[in-house]
């Protein structure tokens, strides 16, 4: 068992970000992620508005350069699933995986938001075979396919363009008659002959044999309900936070979110959050680094306040 100053659970920019200035700080730091590196970031195919790349950058490529700087520093980064999570009379905090289990002074929690699901007849049995919720990693697949993307926001109207790429024609299907996209984004997609918007409208069903060829729409407004050939539905829908593991462990909102003050101090002394996993009013790449950055730095603030007693 190796114990450590700072244990985080999570690699996506706000677990990079915190692992960076823990390591940097000489804290013997802890990563763990169970899945992909990088988080929803790393899913997403060009990111616009995070500062010093004026021309964009892929979101791939800035996730990898967050890695290597944050392993620079010596932070420990080690691919496995946390099951659980406790704290011991004197503080020691513990965190049992699928390999043992670590100690740490402290625990920052990175775990970020999973894709909501929709829930109509069809999602789970096409999951993998048309139904998607990474345009970047599964849009290749739909060369001069029809393909549509189930959302209103900034990431449903971003992969909708980035699919045009691939698909010969990309429907848009929202729930709302209004998007929730920043305006840039709205007006390259409705300039973009390619898309086609299909508004106040749900999926009601997902239909196909071996793999989905049918979109059962139903308009909320007038309850009228009509049949979309597509090859394929990529879905952004919405975000949970995974935050599963920690309940009854610190405190969350009624949604899920992780409460923390602004030193992304939550209930728990000694337990920190940051990034989509938190509750905050903006969820974007530049504010789950910044949280990262102060959750690492409170952390430090944390252990030295143990040493002074």
């Amino acid at each position: 068992m190796e114990h450590y100053d700072v244990a985080i659970i999570g690699s996506g920019p706000a677990g990079l970000s915190a692992g960076m200035y823990a390591a940097r700080a000489a804290l013997k730091t802890l990563l763990l992620e169970k899945g992909m590196p990088g988080g929803q970031a790393a899913t997403t195919d060009k990111i616009e508005n995070y500062p010093g790349f004026p021309e964009g950058i892929a979101g791939p490529d800035l996730v990898m350069k967050m890695d290597e700087q944050a392993r620079k520093f010596g932070l420990d980064v080690k691919f496995d699933d946390v099951q659980a999570v406790s704290q011991g009379q004197d503080g020691i905090f513990t965190l049992k995986t699928n390999e043992g289990e670590s100690t740490s002074k402290t625990l920052i929690i990175a775990t970020g938001a999973d894709s909501k699901l929709l829930n109509v007849p069809g999602e789970q049995e096409f999951r993998g075979r048309g139904v998607s919720y990474c345009a970047t990693c599964d849009g290749a697949f739909f060369q001069d396919s029809k393909v549509a993307v189930v959302g209103g926001g900034d990431s449903a109207v971003q992969e909708g363009i980035y699919l045009t790429k691939f698909a010969k024609k990309v429907y848009i299907i929202h729930r709302r008659d209004e998007l929730r996209a920043t305006q840039v984004l709205q007006e390259k997609a409705l300039a973009h002959p390619q898309i086609e918007f299909i508004m106040d409208s749900v999926i009601i069903d997902i239909l196909g044999k071996d793999q989905v060829e049918v979109l059962k729409i139903k308009n909320v407004k007038s309850g009228e309900e009509k049949a979309v050939t597509a090859d394929g539905v990529f879905i952004y829908a919405g975000k949970t936070p995974s935050t599963v593991l920690f309940e009854g462990f610190i405190s969350l909102d009624a949604n899920g979110y992780v409460i923390t003050d602004a030193a992304m101090q939550t209930s728990r002394p000694g337990v920190f959050a940051a990034g989509d996993v938190r509750h905050t009013p903006l969820r974007q790449v530049v504010t789950a680094v910044a949280d990262g950055a102060i959750a690492a730095v409170s952390a430090d603030e944390y252990i030295e306040h143990l040493k002074g007693k």
